[in-house]
């Protein structure tokens, strides 16, 4: 087998339980999985985590360990008719397996489709997903999976897959390789070990018949530069492009946030993953700017599960432009953040008793809710009462952004509160 015929990813997956690098809480000695598999008592299961970390690879072991049928179906290209197909198969003694790459990608009725048959046990389901699964799958099918989260590789952890490569394949094992740094390859996989393991071999590649090779970070970064692939929805530029487009919606620039999300459409990526992302960012960097932009984003997030492609392509760029020309601000995101800062620091701290509920006689003995002043028995419905502990009175979280809207509720906060929060 040369170089050229399988990539090394591909070449080096594990055939056992202890060739596979990783998920030690997992998989382990004490993991709970690996506990569930040797004892062939496997639940259906969704397997949640990065590109590159090995749910194909588990489920194939799984299958291998447990001598069950494997029956493997990508959610990209694969509807209800593909599904009904294999869970009309004949099962053995255990139930049989199904895989399902992606399984985010798939749509309610196709879900609805796979619910009955983990239901009755008719197959062991294990979906892998990219994406939370509490937003992907639906609650009755998710309801009766096992999560399973699956990290990124650490550094020695990527280091021992190279390490693997080297003595395992017998490519490599022509070649006398060492490396001056894996600083390079640690930085572009990114936890990523099919994409560390695929690196590697362009690397050495590019090397041509040189027999003895001396990695550096130069060649490395060089051979990757030479190398980059368009885009790939579970790989790195995935992550780059929708960096740039939530940039350039935050930087007010329509013409680069439609350019970027056309990108992203044109290589098939999942619009309800684009309108999830501008929903986010309509809250954190447009926020109270524009409250209505969260709205916009919403519905659109809606109009998309509803309409689909290629129709939500419009709607998308409507919604991508009215947040790329709205007003920002991040003052409710950094009011969160601190706030949640000092939480952290603070939770020992008592609610005040004039906050407190008091539902009891006791409660009200004890100075429950005493002092505490109803804001609509008030001229204009407020009146002035401390509503932190006394430790952190005064502490100030949210400031109004400068534009038109917040200047508004920064007039307001200043009439209410004024030397209080320093408004």
């Amino acid at each position: 087998m040369t170089a050229l015929t399988t990539p090394l990813a591909e070449r080096l997956r594990p055939r056992t339980l202890d060739d596979f690098v990783g998920q030690e809480k997992l998989l382990g000695p004490k993991g709970p999985l690996r506990r569930a598999i040797l004892q062939n008592a496997i639940p259906s299961m969704i397997l949640w985590g990065p590109p590159g970390v090995g749910k194909t690879t588990l489920a194939l072991l799984i299958a291998e360990t447990t001598k069950r049928q494997f029956y493997n179906l990508s959610a990209i290209s694969s509807g209800v008719k593909d599904l009904r197909e294999v869970l009309a198969r004949p099962s053995g003694l255990f139930p049989a397996i199904l895989f399902i790459d992606e399984i985010h990608r798939y749509n309610k009725s196709q879900q609805d489709a796979l619910l009955g048959a983990v239901e009755k046990g008719q197959v062991t389901l294990i979906g892998a997903t990219t994406e939370n699964p509490s937003f992907e799958v639906n609650s009755a099918l998710l309801s009766r999976c096992q999560v399973y989260i699956l990290e990124a590789f650490g550094e020695e952890e990527l280091k021992n897959l190279i390490a693997r490569a080297l003595e395992k394949d017998q490519w490599l094992k022509e070649k006398s390789i060492t490396f001056k740094s894996y600083d390079a390859l640690m930085r572009l996989s990114g936890g990523d070990g099919r994409k560390l393991l695929n690196l590697l071999e362009l690397v050495v590649l590019g090397k041509g018949e040189a027999k003895k090779i001396e990695i550096t970070d130069e060649w490395v970064t060089e051979v990757a530069q030479q190398n980059i692939a368009r885009y790939d929805k579970s790989g790195e530029q995935h992550y780059d492009i929708i960096s740039a487009f939530i940039k350039s919606l935050r930087g007010s620039d329509p013409n680069a946030a439609v350019y970027w999300m056309a990108r992203m459409i044109v290589a098939g990526e999942d619009p309800s993953f684009i309108a999830r992302r501008m929903l986010i960012m309509a809250s954190e960097d447009i926020g109270n700017a524009n409250p209505t932009a969260v709205i916009m984003a919403n519905a659109c997030m809606q109009a998309v599960n509803v309409i689909g492609y290629p129709e939500c392509r419009i709607i998308l760029s409507q919604v991508a432009i009215y947040l790329a020309t709205s007003p920002k601000s991040n003052a409710s995101y950094m009011a969160i953040g601190d706030a949640m800062e000092a939480a952290k620091n603070t939770a020992h701290l008592p609610v005040p008793l004039h906050l407190r509920n008091a539902p009891t006689k006791l409660m009200k003995q004890i100075g429950y809710g005493k002092g505490y002043k109803y804001s609509h028995d008030f001229e204009g419905n407020f009146a002035r009462q401390d509503f932190l502990p006394d430790e952190i009175k005064g502490s100030k979280f949210f400031e109004p952004g400068k534009n038109a809207r917040e200047e508004e509720i920064r007039k307001k906060l200043q009439g209410w509160w004024g030397d209080w929060y320093g408004y």
